[in-house]
């Protein structure tokens, strides 16, 4: 796919202007890509990630998250905000994507709306402690990644995710630290596509 593919968009959520990345003409499933707070969705293009799952395919769509990027602020929950965000851009189970900051989002729709998603993919994502409980037993297939030399968010945190999800496993990124997908890229991508590959086959 063609770089110049990846279209900028944007939808009203919560009655905010929220920016959006979307490679589109996609004919299997959809990553939808959170980002951390000293990020946006840029940061999905510039490291080739949503190229890459265009080229073979997959729907790919990267959100300014509220306050960040080209996106304006909201006053709404979180949970109820991804929700929001995946019923207008009318996304089908998408595999969630959430890094560090973006975890205040993603664990609690996870813990609310599981059902809405097709995988989920933490990396080091914040506040888990918080929604541990919340995440017992719940049936998705998780993919928790780590840096091993992650000094923002304990590696420690990952097996509270695999203790809790009965489908969650985890991979540690060696030469990596918290953004692990901008240390150890080539990795990362490798990791993603399995997964997202795997997810692809489950009947939806």
């Amino acid at each position: 796919m063609d770089s110049n593919n990846i279209k900028d968009k944007y939808a009203i959520v919560q009655g905010a202007k929220i920016h959006y990345l979307i490679a589109e003409d996609a004919t299997a499933p959809t990553v939808l890509f959170l980002h951390g707070a000293s990020f946006s969705s840029q940061t999905w293009r510039s490291i080739g990630t949503l190229k890459l799952l265009a080229d073979r395919g997959y729907g790919a769509v990267a959100v300014d998250l509220p306050g960040y990027g080209s996106s304006q602020r909201i006053s709404g929950d979180r949970a109820e905000f991804l929700r929001e965000l995946i019923e207008v851009l009318k996304l089908n189970k998408p595999i969630l994507v959430s890094p560090s900051m973006s975890g205040g989002y993603s664990l609690p729709f996870v813990v609310k709306h599981s059902e809405k998603l097709g995988g989920f993919i933490p990396i080091a994502p914040v506040n888990i402690r918080e929604h541990e409980q919340g995440l017992e037993g719940i049936e998705l297939p998780t993919l928790a990644i780590w840096g091993r030399n992650d000094r923002t968010v304990s590696i420690a945190e990952a097996d509270l995710i695999v203790r809790r999800m009965p489908k969650a496993q985890k991979v540690i990124l060696a030469n990596a630290g918290h953004a692990c997908y901008m240390g150890a890229t080539d990795e990362f991508h490798t990791q993603l596509l399995e997964f997202v590959s795997n997810c692809g086959k489950v009947e939806r």
